[in-house]
């Protein structure tokens, strides 16, 4: 076997690893392994006049136009304070029981994980929102920022999840597949949130207390909250997924469809300002350019790479890992769980599940059960100390005085919770 491949694997990695920008180690690599490749004799030039019609065919994805779509979406419930008012309401309707705020910031981080897709968006809202208030009725600093970190990565599961979109494109999986098996882990895991911190709350009273009654609603005030702030946002997550589902529309049709109710939510609610759009429209642009570079970049590493045999070499690894399709799980939910502390989940995708699909489909690993394999591991990584994205996302949102400590000890118990479940859906990926 070629060391040319290990070694530009290892060279793409290291790249990564000091800092530079990932769409361009991933290009500048493929390049730089193609000219000394073929200067000695190893690697046929010819196959890099294949990249502009691979590019091309990327930039004409249709099932990738779906990520600027449902970003946008997200962002303009975000923006025009839709996703605020949610919150408030739900922390109201639940408030009056122990632990009902925490519950409430599980539920509001399901719906807004099913109406943004986006982790970081998710955390950082709720962890500006309800912390405060968290805090200010009695709630232990651990207890709070747990549960704001745990319930804003269920956008990495609950469909329409911008990570199943691009696990769909890059394994190719229709991501209708993926979003219809992705919500029982997703219910599962808010589900599971939500009876630990009952549970907590029926053990250790002074640690998630009930509102005090001068802070409660009920009646008619309460039913006009939740009609104009739960229901309309509920509603478009219904008939967005529900179009899906139904095979009415594909996920970019429901994510344009998704994108312009949004809008006419935040009109009927008088909170679309030019502003707010604008700033939607930026955040929309600037994670779906790096979407693109990343896709280029690594259309380029995946043609050198296989130029060198390199698509060989992994296959053969992984094929050949004691324990067949278990063993290979294993070792794919631990690779990626130790890249997510380090990378993002794109470039994740567009680096590592390639090179891992043909083993898959080798060893008869059912390819949408691994796409949630795959999710829901990232979602973990999302949560781990140190390095976890959403940790970050928190801590920057998070009152000087309270310790980086708390947020750790904050999200164990759910890292387990979410191990658990882990556990029980490679189980089911495995082939019988």
């Amino acid at each position: 076997m070629s060391l040319w491949g290990p070694a530009m694997f290892f060279s793409v990695l290291a790249m990564i690893f000091t800092g530079y920008p990932v769409a361009f180690a991933l290009g500048g690599t493929a390049l730089i392994f193609a000219l000394i490749g073929s200067s000695v004799g190893v690697f046929d030039i010819p196959l890099l006049f294949a990249l502009p019609e691979r590019t091309f065919g990327t930039m004409s994805n249709f099932t990738l136009l779906a990520v600027p779509f449902f970003i946008f979406m997200g962002t303009v419930l975000e923006k025009s304070k839709l996703a605020e008012q949610l919150l408030e309401t739900i922390g109201l309707l639940f408030g009056r029981f122990r632990g009902g705020l925490a519950v409430g910031v599980v539920f509001v981080g399901a719906l807004l994980a099913a109406a943004t897709g986006v982790v970081g968006a998710s955390v950082t809202a709720m962890g500006l929102i309800s912390l405060p208030v968290m805090l200010r009725n009695g709630y232990k600093d651990e207890i709070s920022l747990g549960v704001i970190a745990a319930a804003g990565t269920l956008g990495q599961i609950i469909p329409p999840s911008i990570v199943l979109i691009v696990l769909g494109d890059q394994m190719g999986v229709p991501v209708g597949s993926l979003f219809r098996a992705a919500l029982l882990p997703g219910l599962a895991l808010t589900g599971a949130y939500a009876l630990y911190i009952a549970l907590v709350a029926f053990a250790k009273p002074n640690v998630a207390p009930a509102l005090p009654e001068d802070m409660r609603i009920a009646g008619a005030e309460l039913l006009k909250r939740v009609v104009l702030s739960l229901v309309p946002p509920l509603a478009l997550i219904v008939v967005v997924l529900g179009s899906i589902f139904a095979g009415v529309a594909t996920p970019t049709e429901a994510g344009a469809l998704g994108s312009v109710g949004a809008i006419l939510l935040a009109m009927m609610n008088r909170s679309l300002s030019f502003d707010a759009l604008n700033r939607a429209m930026e955040e929309t642009s600037r994670l779906t350019i790096m979407v693109v570079f990343l896709l280029i970049g690594s259309t380029a590493f995946a043609l050198v790479f296989r130029g060198f045999d390199g698509d060989i070499w992994i296959e053969t690894m992984l094929t050949g890992i004691p324990g067949g399709a278990l063993g290979f799980l294993l070792v794919v939910n631990v690779v990626v769980f130790i890249l997510g502390f380090f990378i993002d989940f794109f470039e994740i995708a567009f680096i590592i599940v390639p090179l891992i699909v043909p083993a898959a489909e080798i060893l008869g690993v059912d390819l949408t059960w691994l796409g949630i394999v795959l999710a829901v591991n990232l979602q973990t990584s999302f949560l781990t100390p140190p390095f976890g994205f959403s940790l970050f996302y928190l801590r920057g949102v998070t009152p000087s005085k309270i310790p980086t400590t708390s947020i750790y000890r904050g999200v164990i118990p759910f890292i387990v919770i979410q191990l658990v479940v882990l556990a029980a859906i490679t189980w089911m990926a495995v082939p019988k």
